[in-house]
């Protein structure tokens, strides 16, 4: 059984990620390639990065930026595994037997077509919003779960031909909900799926303005998807969307705005702070969203 190691890269330092991927496929004799997709980096990332043209199976630059859905699916197009495994071009590995781990998994497993690992934080950024939400959010703490709300595309194992039958959205071109969107398409299509304990680290120094950007991005990917009501099944469990559409259904829309405007100063105020709290930050998307809902 082959594994293609699938690394979109943006903007990253991929050196000793792919190094310590080597490091573990030689001393442990694993069938497996590394595959890299640059999308469209800076020319600095680019020549950094240009040191490991010989040593992963295939290294695709792309001249245009093409999106984090596009980019995965064009995967499928450079890999030869049987199983693709997806990870986040800022991640670092944990576990000199991480790749080994997903193999026992797979072996004793039978039938599991989808494993996702999780990940931790880097501990010198942990006080950021973007790593406080991913802390109290995002990351699992339980061994082991069959709950498909789990899944990020941060590090994941896929099956070929479960890729090849359910793609990601490639409408998403930006960030924000297409890991919500394809983990539905997979729930909903009854594919056997795992959430396990084999964490990488993931490195996210994003400030807490950058972080405020890319979540009006992912807003703006959540109304992207509104615009087609064939899509109300993959988001109607997302909360901000429940809740705005609560809101919303009893003419509450206005109002909350206004007192949203009142307030909305003080909110930004606090999560650009050194101590966010998440509960604005709920409220700062719920705004957002509900400005734009029609």
């Amino acid at each position: 059984m082959k594994i293609s190691v699938c690394i979109p890269i943006y903007n990253f330092d991929v050196r000793e990620l792919v190094d310590d991927l080597k490091k573990e496929i030689k001393n442990q004799s694993i069938d497996a390639e590394i595959v890299l997709i640059d999308d469209a980096s800076e020319e600095n990332f680019r020549q950094i990065n240009n040191e490991l043209q010989n040593k992963v199976e295939q290294f695709v630059l792309l001249e245009k930026n093409i999106g984090r859905s596009r980019i995965r699916n064009l995967f499928l197009n450079y890999t030869k595994g049987d199983f693709l495994l997806f990870l986040d071009c800022d991640v670092k590995i944990d576990d000199k037997n991480f790749l080994a781990n997903y193999l026992k998994e797979i072996d004793q497993n039978r039938g599991v077509e989808v494993l996702y690992g999780n990940f931790k934080i880097d501990p010198a950024h942990s006080g950021t919003l973007r790593n406080r939400y991913s802390i109290e959010k995002e990351i699992f703490s339980v061994k082991r779960s069959s709950d498909f709300a789990l899944l990020k595309t941060v590090n994941f194992i896929i099956k070929r031909n479960v890729l090849e039958k359910f793609p990601f959205n490639e409408v998403l071109l930006n960030y924000g909900y297409e890991d919500f969107v394809f983990a539905k398409t997979l729930e909903f299509s009854k594919v056997k799926f795992s959430a396990i304990q084999n964490p990488v680290i993931h490195f996210d120094d994003a400030s807490n303005e950058d972080f405020l950007n890319k979540t009006k991005t992912a807003i703006d990917s959540l109304c992207l998807l509104l615009q087609n009501s064939d899509n109300e099944k993959f988001i109607k469990d997302i909360k901000v969307y429940r809740v705005a559409k609560k809101i919303k259904n009893i003419k509450m829309k206005s109002p909350f705005l206004f007192l949203y405007s009142l307030l909305e100063k003080k909110i930004v105020m606090n999560l650009l702070s050194k101590n966010p709290n998440l509960k604005y930050f709920d409220l700062y998307k719920l705004g957002l969203l509900l400005r734009k809902m029609q």
